[in-house]
């Protein structure tokens, strides 16, 4: 069994990634939540992402979490779980997988075979993700698998999701990145989430965008203009490399083939996903 390269491993990931994505953006989810009790938007979000964690602190969620303005979190999750409580919001983000993935996929498609071995595959490339140091993950991962293949297959890709933004938050810590430089900086590359829609889904203010502008400038990160310099460029190569490292463990476990299968099945289903606006990529740019 050959072993799938770095290329390989990030195409699969970006492959399912969508899938998995498109339950944050439907309109289910914050319609759903909210019959709950939940604010929509950024409690809801949080809420919904933080239930498999508990009823744990502001604290945690902000730590586990990284980019979101940390007032932002201590004003909402307290009131979330003074509202609902956690496995309710499991609960009813079952539903919410299905009525969005439903819609945007299909019948047909949820109930093909395909489908079917896109879930086995991704299953058996989640059962390799390593706990270390991934709250996250291994919170999702003491999570019953779903008996529907379509649910099984977003459980999966979500445990895959997850796994990779453990590993991606240690390499941020390790480059000295605090979530809003990260965010400043990722956004900086050009490719990727737009900063007004960053700002306001996260809790940062316009003067806490520029203070972290400034603060890189420092370091010779950024340049007076808002782009990279050659030596920003750089970092935010070595973390996304680095990031693809501490996540090669599920695809390696899973080999070029089955990856590369798995990779062909999720372009499938995402490439449907974002041609029925299941992301909406012009407010937020690329994922």
């Amino acid at each position: 069994m050959t072993t799938p390269t770095p290329r390989e491993v990030r195409r699969c990931y970006n492959a399912h990634h969508p899938v998995h994505a498109a339950y944050y953006f439907a309109p289910e989810h914050d319609n759903a939540y909210a019959q709950l009790g939940l604010e929509r938007g950024p409690m809801a979000y949080l809420a919904g992402r933080a239930a498999p964690l508990g009823p744990c602190t502001a604290g945690v969620v902000t730590a586990t979490f990284y980019n979101f303005q940390p007032a932002l979190v201590a004003r909402l999750l307290p009131r979330a779980w003074n509202t609902v409580r956690p496995h309710e919001v499991l609960n009813e983000r079952t539903h919410i997988v299905n009525d969005c993935l439903t819609r945007l996929l299909g019948e047909d498609a949820i109930a093909s075979k395909e489908m079917s071995q896109a879930a086995e595959l991704a299953l058996e490339a989640a059962s390799a993700c390593s706990p270390s140091g991934r709250p996250i993950y291994t919170a999702n991962a003491a999570l019953p698998v779903p008996a529907a293949p379509h649910l099984a297959f977003w459980h999966a890709t979500t445990l895959l999701r997850e796994h990779r933004g453990d590993g991606h938050v240690s390499t941020l810590v390790a480059a000295q990145l605090d979530g809003l430089e990260a965010l400043v900086t990722h956004t900086a590359t050009g490719t990727n989430w737009s900063p007004g829609f960053l700002r306001r889904t996260r809790g940062w203010s316009g003067e806490e965008w520029a203070d972290a502008q400034m603060r890189l400038c420092e370091r010779g990160l950024l340049a007076a203009d808002g782009t990279l310099t050659p030596q920003g460029i750089d970092l935010r190569r070595a973390v996304e490399a680095d990031t693809d490292r501490l996540d090669a463990g599920p695809y390696q476990h899973l080999g070029a083939a089955d990856t590369m299968r798995l990779t062909e099945l999720s372009n499938a289903f995402s490439k449907v996903v974002l041609a029925c606006g299941g992301l909406p990529l012009q407010e937020i740019g690329r994922i």
